[in-house]
């Protein structure tokens, strides 16, 4: 399990939240008071911390939402190929394929032999940052 849940009441703009099971980071909240005819309501919306989409979630402000556990952790570049790359984890030494990152700036820096700053979100794979 690689998430935890939370109240969506405590969702703030910057936090993670998983919306249509796509890690992604609030960048809008709006909550509405408690009125005659129910519970206050609350309407987050996520851009997908891997494909970049725009997500909404949309609930009750005392519903459960579940919460991505990000890992960040540092790699290196050991090589890469049209259909992606290949990374070694500098703590456990472990190896994993890995597809290119869509930011064309990170993508521009990509080279055998780097250190990145890697996320590991729900299994998954995101470099974040070129390191050197």
């Amino acid at each position: 399990m690689s998430y935890k849940n939370a109240r969506a009441g405590d969702l703030k703009v910057g936090s993670y939240a998983i919306i249509d099971n796509e890690p992604c980071q609030i960048v809008d909240i709006e909550k509405s008071k408690p009125g005659k005819h129910g519970s206050a309501k609350i309407r987050a919306s996520g851009i997908s911390l891997f494909d970049g989409k725009k997500k909404t979630y949309l609930s009750q402000a005392d519903a459960t939402v579940q919460v991505p556990i990000v890992d960040k952790r540092s790699g290196q570049i050991i090589s890469v190929s049209p259909s992606g790359l290949q990374l070694m984890d500098l703590e456990t030494f472990d190896t994993m394929e890995i597809s290119m990152p869509t930011d064309a700036e990170i993508a521009g820096k990509i080279e055998p032999g780097k250190e990145v700053e890697y996320w590991k979100i729900l299994e998954r794979y995101k470099i974040n940052r070129v390191k050197s």
